[in-house]
């Protein structure tokens, strides 16, 4: 005869166990804005300037990490050190064309190599090995396709904090990375075409200033060749012309700079109407 109330007390139990706590807020994820985008926009490129375990204390136990940390092993690997949907604090103060402190919009990867040493020949850089370089470019594939990166948005610490970085130095190879479709790239005739021209009549340094911003680079605009214009011109030849990088702006320079900023106009496919 008991048996019946205490299943009517087990059912009223179950049902209060389902119901909400007062506490939690009432959502509903039906609709979805149209006016959003992925907060990734930017992947940056660092080396870590040590080893690998002296790179993993770093990036774990201070207030410097990263989303991935690339080993110089003999077979080398990630280790995902930050989820992507957290802020990594790599960057520091930088600034890539609107966007300023880029921890915000951006992955960051630390590839471990020893980066430079100072020498009686000047400044001596480490190669990275074709073996780190392989593995990046699989990763960034995978970053690329799922945040939708734009080809002008993998970008090194140095693109980004020109006064101040080097990393990823004059000997990680871009254009391995260009050739797996990941940056853009001057293409090589059409600045050989223009060289000539300004072999000529090379621009004032304003032209340079201008057209260097417009790569995406934080640059002064006053028309002088100070130290931090110099800084930035270094810059963008340790990416796009790595056998001279004294900050000097020259023919070259300027060739690269013209085709970077003009590009090709797309030309749509043939009708096939009327055939």
């Amino acid at each position: 005869m008991k048996i019946v109330p205490l299943l009517a007390m087990a059912a009223v139990l179950a049902g209060c166990a389902t119901v909400p706590s007062p506490e939690a807020p009432r959502l509903d994820r039906s609709l979805s804005a149209r006016g959003q985008s992925d907060r990734i926009k930017y992947v940056i490129l660092h080396y870590t300037v040590s080893d690998t375990p002296r790179s993993i204390k770093t990036l774990t136990t201070t207030d410097v990490s990263a989303h991935y940390l690339l080993t110089d092993t003999e077979q080398p690997f990630f280790y995902a050190l930050v989820d992507e949907s957290r802020q990594s604090n790599h960057a520091g103060l930088s600034s890539w064309k609107i966007y300023n402190q880029l921890n915000s919009a951006s992955i960051g990867i630390e590839i471990v190599n020893p980066g430079f040493k100072e020498t009686a020949q000047g400044r001596v850089y480490a190669p990275f090995s074709q073996a780190q370089i392989d593995q990046l470019i699989l990763l960034l594939k995978d970053i690329v396709k799922r945040h939708n990166i734009a080809p002008g948005n993998i970008l090194g610490h140095n693109d980004i904090a020109p006064q101040r970085k080097q990393d990823p130095g004059p000997l990680f190879p871009w254009k391995q990375l260009a050739d797996a479709g990941l940056i853009t790239w001057p293409e090589p005739s059409r600045v050989l075409a223009r060289v000539p021209g300004y072999v000529q009549q090379l621009p004032e340094v304003a032209w340079f200033q201008r057209k260097l911003a417009e790569v995406g680079y934080a640059v002064p605009q006053n028309g002088e060749l100070d130290q931090a214009t110099r800084n930035v011109v270094s810059v963008f030849q340790t990416k796009y012309r790595p056998s001279q990088y004294d900050g000097t702006p020259d023919a070259e320079t300027a060739a690269m700079l013209d085709v970077l900023t003009s590009p090709l106009p797309v030309v749509p496919p043939a009708s096939s109407e009327g055939r």
